[in-house]
């Protein structure tokens, strides 16, 4: 009995024992490591990469209703009697082709008579007219187009009889023709149906003309932002 006892002892104590800390361990062979499963796990700890951003919208083509605001300049004798105009014009065209339009126009601007006239004899009136024209239009990229427009119309300062004659302008005071071209650019927006755009032109006024023999140059420069819709 007492040498059985003798006989285990010593398996009793080294299973008692704990492992002595800073022990080395079991070495690893290429047969304990599995690349496969260790780079699946690196993968799904990655962030995936975002998706794809959708193409662009191809732009609306149809009815177009076109708001500008800017600013009027005269040349010529009506130059030296009207101020600088805030302006304003609406346009409604119908897009036959991506690259041409139709279109009716509205205009009114306010200025004054203060190059000529002091206070308090300085009157304001505005100008208001009416026409139509073709644009045509050059798409640089899907987002961005140049623009080129000729028009023709009327156009009439609507103020009491005989101001603007005593100035020599008393066409003014009537309906008079005019023919002009712009040009400019468009910025389409991620929403198809709206654009940005800044344009700018002259025209030929001839009711703005001196009256006379002196000879006369009335043209009109203008100015614009503008803002589209096709509906």
């Amino acid at each position: 009995m007492l040498a059985l006892c003798a006989a285990m002892a010593p398996g009793i104590a080294r299973a008692e024992d704990p492992k002595p800390e800073g022990a080395p361990g079991k070495d690893l062979t290429a047969a304990d490591v599995n690349f496969e499963s260790d780079k699946a796990v690196i993968e799904e700890t990655l962030p995936t990469p975002p998706p794809e951003a959708p193409p662009i919208a191809p732009r609306h083509k149809g009815v177009v209703l076109d708001a500008n605001a800017g600013a009027l300049f005269f040349l010529g004798q009506m130059g030296k009697v009207a101020t600088p105009a805030p302006h304003f014009r609406i346009m409604l065209g119908y897009e036959l082709f991506n690259w041409l339009m139709l279109f009716g126009e509205g205009e009114l601007a306010f200025s004054t008579t203060a190059r000529a006239e002091d206070q308090p004899y300085t009157r304001a009136f505005p100008i208001y007219g009416f026409g139509g024209g073709a644009r045509g239009t050059v798409h640089i990229t899907p987002r961005v187009a140049l623009f080129a427009e000729a028009s023709l119309g009327f156009l009439q300062a609507d103020i009491a009889h005989g101001a603007l004659a005593n100035l020599g302008l008393a066409n003014a005071e009537k309906l008079g023709f005019f023919i002009g071209g712009r040009g400019g650019f468009e910025w389409y927006q991620l929403d198809r149906h709206f654009a940005l755009g800044l344009g700018s032109g002259v025209r030929l006024a001839t009711g703005f003309s001196r009256q006379g023999g002196s000879s006369d140059t009335p043209l009109l420069l203008e100015t614009q932002a503008t803002l589209r819709y096709t509906f």
